[in-house]
């Protein structure tokens, strides 16, 4: 396997290289709109190439993709609940806490359940963790990319259940960590977000929060009657030999940095096609 920091090679006439990335997809919004504390949303799916780093869910380091210089790729960055994707890598988001009483959704990390019963859901192989249940007056903890969410629990009064942690990657020469869970809103106290993005939830007197914007945190789940906090978007990080320059198409927003012999793309937000040269 070729390492991205050496360049490209050439074959049939063709100069391939390879790319290592970050791909997250965008986190899960929390449970709302119910007469009972609703879960967590789950993180959105986070699939990684670079440097040996752990993908989500405790899945190993994928190899990076083999790109032809002059091809286009298809780039999606998605918003809030909405899957993000470079060339044949796709990372699905989270999946929604459950509303009171229901279970949480299956994503690329599991929603938390809602209280009264709700049970929490899985994450995807490879991209993410579960969410977990609920207890009464408590929703379950949205999944993250490195851990499940905690379990809604009412020892003498109801507690929400904390999302999932997110996880660390380096591909842009520091250490960021993305893909946390959201927690579960709570009769008493809410559960915090996931270290990474994921939003905190919902509390009597204290509101809900959504995920962060481009770590694909999942959304906090509410108490009572409100709205679930929306999930975060997610992002796309490509790093690849600085002897070749990228093409970013016209729908897509993002900006390109050095480090050492690489560069590193880093692109927050739209859909369309990259290309090298």
């Amino acid at each position: 396997m070729r390492l991205s920091t050496i360049a490209g090679t050439t074959q049939a006439g063709a100069t391939l290289f390879d790319v290592s990335f970050l791909v997250v997809a965008g986190g899960g919004n929390g449970g709302g709109g119910s007469n009972l504390e609703s879960g967590g949303g789950g993180a959105g799916g986070y699939r990684s190439a670079w440097n040996s780093e752990t993908s989500g869910g405790g899945a190993a380091a994928e190899s990076p993709v083999e790109v032809t210089a002059g091809e286009s790729y298809t780039v999606t960055v998605g918003g809030g609940t909405g899957n993000s994707v470079f060339a044949t890598i796709t990372s699905l988001a989270g999946g929604r806490g459950g509303q009171g009483g229901g279970a949480g959704l299956t994503g690329g990390s599991g929603g938390g359940g809602g209280a009264n019963g709700g049970g929490g859901s899985s994450g995807t192989a490879g991209q993410g963790y579960g969410g977990r249940g609920a207890d009464p007056g408590a929703g379950g903890g949205g999944g993250g990319a490195a851990a499940q969410g905690g379990g809604g629990y009412t020892p003498n009064v109801p507690f929400g259940g904390g999302g999932g942690a997110g996880r660390a990657s380096t591909i842009t020469g520091s250490s960021v960590t993305r893909a946390g869970g959201g927690g579960g809103g709570a009769g008493y106290s809410a559960g915090g977000g996931g270290a990474g993005g994921g939003g905190k939830g919902e509390a009597p007197g204290s509101p809900v929060a959504g995920g962060t914007v481009n770590t694909g945190g999942g959304g906090g789940g509410s108490a009572n009657y409100s709205g679930g906090g929306a999930g975060g978007s997610g992002i796309v990080i490509l790093r690849y030999p600085d002897t070749f320059t990228i093409t970013l198409g016209v729908g897509l927003t993002g900006s390109t940095t050095t480090s050492g012999s690489d560069k590193i793309t880093t692109i927050t937000a739209g859909s369309d096609t990259v290309s090298w040269a």
